[in-house]
Protein backbone atom coordinates (compact mmCIF):
# COMPACT_ATOMS: atom_id res chain seq x y z
CA UNK A 1 0.00 0.00 0.00
CA UNK A 2 1.36 3.48 -1.18
CA UNK A 3 2.56 5.91 2.03
CA UNK A 4 2.75 9.52 1.94
CA UNK A 5 6.08 11.01 1.31
CA UNK A 6 8.03 14.14 1.61
CA UNK A 7 9.34 13.47 -1.95
CA UNK A 8 7.94 15.94 -4.32
CA UNK A 9 7.64 14.87 -8.09
CA UNK A 10 10.14 16.23 -10.13
CA UNK A 11 7.35 17.05 -13.14
CA UNK A 12 4.62 18.67 -11.25
CA UNK A 13 5.96 18.73 -7.96
CA UNK A 14 3.22 17.11 -5.87
CA UNK A 15 4.11 14.73 -2.84
CA UNK A 16 4.58 11.42 -4.28
CA UNK A 17 3.60 8.23 -3.29
CA UNK A 18 6.28 6.13 -1.68
CA UNK A 19 5.67 1.81 -2.03
CA UNK A 20 7.28 -0.53 -0.07
CA UNK A 21 9.18 -3.46 -2.21
CA UNK A 22 11.79 -6.10 -1.60
CA UNK A 23 15.54 -5.82 -2.80
CA UNK A 24 17.60 -8.56 -4.02
CA UNK A 25 18.65 -9.51 -0.13
CA UNK A 26 15.30 -9.45 1.39
CA UNK A 27 15.62 -6.11 2.56
CA UNK A 28 13.20 -3.35 2.04
CA UNK A 29 13.20 -0.77 -0.69
CA UNK A 30 11.52 2.53 -0.45
CA UNK A 31 10.18 3.79 -4.56
CA UNK A 32 8.55 7.16 -4.77
CA UNK A 33 5.76 6.95 -7.52
CA UNK A 34 3.33 10.30 -8.97
CA UNK A 35 0.49 8.65 -10.48
CA UNK A 36 -0.37 12.15 -11.77
CA UNK A 37 2.47 12.35 -14.17
CA UNK A 38 3.00 8.56 -14.23
CA UNK A 39 6.50 8.53 -13.00
CA UNK A 40 8.84 6.90 -10.67
CA UNK A 41 11.97 8.26 -8.53
CA UNK A 42 14.65 5.88 -8.42
CA UNK A 43 17.38 6.73 -6.26
CA UNK A 44 20.67 5.81 -7.46
CA UNK A 45 20.41 2.76 -8.47
CA UNK A 46 17.32 1.44 -6.57
CA UNK A 47 16.18 0.17 -9.94
CA UNK A 48 18.91 -2.57 -10.51
CA UNK A 49 18.27 -3.44 -6.69
CA UNK A 50 14.32 -4.76 -7.27
CA UNK A 51 13.68 -8.68 -6.24
CA UNK A 52 12.48 -10.55 -9.45
CA UNK A 53 8.82 -10.61 -7.45
CA UNK A 54 8.92 -6.92 -6.26
CA UNK A 55 8.86 -6.16 -10.06
CA UNK A 56 5.36 -8.18 -10.05
CA UNK A 57 4.33 -6.21 -7.49
CA UNK A 58 5.24 -3.16 -8.94
CA UNK A 59 3.28 -4.35 -12.10
CA UNK A 60 0.09 -4.58 -9.91
CA UNK A 61 0.41 -0.74 -8.92
CA UNK A 62 0.62 0.20 -12.72
CA UNK A 63 -2.42 -1.88 -13.45
CA UNK A 64 -4.40 -0.48 -10.84
CA UNK A 65 -3.63 3.57 -11.81
CA UNK A 66 -3.51 2.32 -15.73
CA UNK A 67 -6.61 4.84 -15.77
CA UNK A 68 -5.51 7.23 -13.99
CA UNK A 69 -5.09 11.00 -15.91
CA UNK A 70 -1.76 11.63 -17.06
CA UNK A 71 -0.48 15.33 -17.24
CA UNK A 72 2.30 16.04 -19.73
CA UNK A 73 5.52 16.21 -18.06
CA UNK A 74 7.13 19.78 -17.15
CA UNK A 75 10.46 21.13 -19.19
CA UNK A 76 13.15 21.73 -16.65
CA UNK A 77 12.44 19.07 -14.33
CA UNK A 78 13.91 19.37 -10.41
CA UNK A 79 15.76 16.44 -8.65
CA UNK A 80 13.74 15.91 -5.59
CA UNK A 81 17.18 15.99 -3.40
CA UNK A 82 19.18 18.92 -4.74
CA UNK A 83 17.05 20.30 -6.55
CA UNK A 84 19.26 20.62 -9.70
CA UNK A 85 17.50 20.48 -12.98
CA UNK A 86 17.39 16.96 -14.12
CA UNK A 87 19.34 15.52 -17.59
CA UNK A 88 17.01 14.22 -20.13
CA UNK A 89 18.85 10.93 -21.44
CA UNK A 90 18.43 7.29 -22.98
CA UNK A 91 19.21 3.69 -22.40
CA UNK A 92 19.07 1.02 -24.21
CA UNK A 93 17.73 -2.52 -23.55
CA UNK A 94 17.34 -5.50 -25.57
CA UNK A 95 13.61 -4.67 -26.35
CA UNK A 96 14.24 -0.92 -27.21
CA UNK A 97 15.38 2.51 -25.90
CA UNK A 98 14.11 4.47 -23.22
CA UNK A 99 13.67 7.84 -21.77
CA UNK A 100 15.40 8.99 -17.95
CA UNK A 101 15.93 12.08 -16.32
CA UNK A 102 19.30 11.90 -14.20
CA UNK A 103 19.71 14.04 -11.82
CA UNK A 104 23.57 15.67 -12.38
CA UNK A 105 24.80 15.20 -8.99
CA UNK A 106 23.72 11.43 -9.23
CA UNK A 107 21.10 11.54 -6.51
CA UNK A 108 18.69 9.27 -9.13
CA UNK A 109 16.46 9.34 -11.77
CA UNK A 110 12.99 9.44 -13.18
CA UNK A 111 11.74 7.75 -15.20
CA UNK A 112 8.01 6.98 -16.73
CA UNK A 113 6.05 4.12 -15.61
CA UNK A 114 6.41 3.06 -19.96
CA UNK A 115 10.15 3.28 -19.21
CA UNK A 116 10.31 1.07 -16.33
CA UNK A 117 8.26 -1.49 -18.40
CA UNK A 118 10.46 -1.15 -21.38
CA UNK A 119 13.79 -1.47 -18.79
CA UNK A 120 12.30 -4.43 -17.23
CA UNK A 121 11.38 -6.34 -20.96
CA UNK A 122 7.78 -6.04 -20.68
CA UNK A 123 7.59 -3.27 -23.25
CA UNK A 124 9.50 -3.50 -26.91
CA UNK A 125 9.42 -0.50 -29.37
CA UNK A 126 7.45 0.03 -32.70
CA UNK A 127 8.82 -1.20 -35.85
CA UNK A 128 8.54 1.93 -38.46
CA UNK A 129 6.32 -0.59 -40.34
CA UNK A 130 4.21 -1.08 -37.91
CA UNK A 131 3.97 2.94 -36.90
CA UNK A 132 3.09 3.21 -40.92
CA UNK A 133 0.49 0.44 -40.45
CA UNK A 134 -1.20 2.34 -37.37
CA UNK A 135 -0.87 5.58 -38.64
CA UNK A 136 -2.98 3.98 -41.95
CA UNK A 137 -5.81 3.17 -38.93
CA UNK A 138 -5.68 5.34 -36.56
CA UNK A 139 -5.01 9.58 -35.94
CA UNK A 140 -3.48 10.22 -32.78
CA UNK A 141 -1.95 8.46 -29.87
CA UNK A 142 -0.82 10.03 -26.59
CA UNK A 143 3.12 10.11 -25.77
CA UNK A 144 3.84 6.81 -23.10
CA UNK A 145 6.40 9.89 -21.60
CA UNK A 146 5.01 12.70 -21.42
CA UNK A 147 1.56 12.77 -21.72
CA UNK A 148 1.40 14.83 -25.17
CA UNK A 149 -0.66 13.85 -28.22
CA UNK A 150 1.50 13.05 -30.90
CA UNK A 151 -0.23 12.77 -34.93
CA UNK A 152 1.42 9.50 -36.37
CA UNK A 153 0.58 10.35 -40.00
CA UNK A 154 3.59 12.93 -38.82
CA UNK A 155 6.03 11.86 -36.19
CA UNK A 156 7.83 8.43 -35.68
CA UNK A 157 8.74 9.60 -32.36
CA UNK A 158 7.64 12.28 -29.81
CA UNK A 159 8.32 15.74 -30.89
CA UNK A 160 8.06 16.99 -27.61
CA UNK A 161 10.48 14.42 -25.48
CA UNK A 162 11.90 12.27 -28.27
CA UNK A 163 10.41 9.27 -26.77
CA UNK A 164 10.36 5.82 -28.89
CA UNK A 165 6.81 4.88 -29.45
CA UNK A 166 6.32 1.58 -27.90
CA UNK A 167 3.98 -1.20 -27.18
CA UNK A 168 3.30 -3.54 -24.72
CA UNK A 169 4.00 -7.18 -26.26
CA UNK A 170 2.51 -10.54 -25.48
CA UNK A 171 5.92 -12.28 -26.30
CA UNK A 172 7.86 -9.70 -24.82
CA UNK A 173 5.60 -10.00 -20.95
CA UNK A 174 5.71 -13.66 -21.56
CA UNK A 175 9.93 -13.95 -21.93
CA UNK A 176 10.38 -10.99 -19.22
CA UNK A 177 7.86 -12.83 -16.77
CA UNK A 178 9.74 -16.17 -17.51
CA UNK A 179 12.74 -14.98 -17.02
CA UNK A 180 11.63 -13.31 -13.43
CA UNK A 181 10.01 -16.61 -12.25
CA UNK A 182 13.61 -18.41 -12.81
CA UNK A 183 15.22 -16.15 -10.67
CA UNK A 184 13.01 -16.13 -8.19
CA UNK A 185 13.00 -20.20 -8.23
CA UNK A 186 9.26 -20.02 -9.20
CA UNK A 187 6.72 -17.29 -7.29
CA UNK A 188 4.34 -19.59 -5.39
CA UNK A 189 0.93 -20.05 -7.31
CA UNK A 190 1.63 -17.99 -10.12
CA UNK A 191 1.15 -19.61 -13.30
CA UNK A 192 3.91 -21.22 -15.13
CA UNK A 193 5.85 -19.27 -18.43
CA UNK A 194 4.62 -21.67 -20.74
CA UNK A 195 0.82 -21.30 -19.93
CA UNK A 196 1.15 -17.35 -19.23
CA UNK A 197 2.91 -17.33 -22.81
CA UNK A 198 -0.17 -19.18 -24.42
CA UNK A 199 -3.03 -17.33 -22.68
CA UNK A 200 -1.39 -13.91 -23.58
CA UNK A 201 -0.94 -14.90 -26.99
CA UNK A 202 -4.68 -16.42 -27.13
CA UNK A 203 -5.98 -13.15 -25.73
CA UNK A 204 -4.04 -10.71 -27.89
CA UNK A 205 -5.46 -12.33 -30.39
CA UNK A 206 -9.11 -12.30 -28.94
CA UNK A 207 -8.52 -8.01 -28.58
CA UNK A 208 -6.81 -7.56 -31.81
CA UNK A 209 -9.86 -9.33 -33.69
CA UNK A 210 -12.08 -7.26 -31.79
CA UNK A 211 -10.10 -4.22 -32.28
CA UNK A 212 -10.42 -4.85 -36.01
CA UNK A 213 -14.24 -5.11 -35.87
CA UNK A 214 -14.38 -1.81 -33.59
CA UNK A 215 -12.07 -0.21 -36.25
CA UNK A 216 -14.34 -0.87 -38.97
CA UNK A 217 -17.48 0.63 -37.09
CA UNK A 218 -14.79 3.59 -36.39
CA UNK A 219 -14.29 4.24 -40.11
CA UNK A 220 -18.10 3.76 -40.94
CA UNK A 221 -18.98 6.70 -38.66
CA UNK A 222 -16.23 9.39 -39.04
CA UNK A 223 -12.48 7.97 -39.62
CA UNK A 224 -11.21 11.63 -39.40
CA UNK A 225 -11.38 11.84 -35.67
CA UNK A 226 -10.11 8.18 -34.91
CA UNK A 227 -7.84 8.67 -31.47
CA UNK A 228 -6.56 5.94 -29.44
CA UNK A 229 -4.70 6.20 -25.98
CA UNK A 230 -1.06 5.49 -25.26
CA UNK A 231 -0.24 1.85 -26.73
CA UNK A 232 0.89 -0.05 -23.73
CA UNK A 233 -1.77 1.25 -20.60
CA UNK A 234 -4.36 -1.20 -22.22
CA UNK A 235 -1.95 -4.26 -22.36
CA UNK A 236 -1.28 -3.43 -18.50
CA UNK A 237 -5.01 -4.68 -17.89
CA UNK A 238 -4.62 -7.56 -20.40
CA UNK A 239 -1.16 -8.79 -18.38
CA UNK A 240 -2.70 -8.70 -14.93
CA UNK A 241 -5.71 -10.62 -15.30
CA UNK A 242 -3.48 -13.45 -15.85
CA UNK A 243 -1.21 -12.48 -13.75
CA UNK A 244 -3.58 -13.07 -10.81
CA UNK A 245 -5.49 -16.14 -11.62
Amino acid sequence: MPLPTDTLCPSCRAPMAQVRLANHHGGPLLLDLCHACHGIWFDEGENRQLAPQSVVELFKLLHEHRDDETRPLTAGMGCPRCRRTLLQGSDWVKSGRYTTWRCPSRHGRFATFSAFMVEKGFVRQLTKPEIDDLAARVRVIHCTSCGAPVDLRKDHACPYCGAAFSLLDPQAVAQALAGYGAKAQRIEEGPRPVDLADALVAIERDRERAKREEQKERWKSDASTTTVDDLWSAGVELVWNVLRR
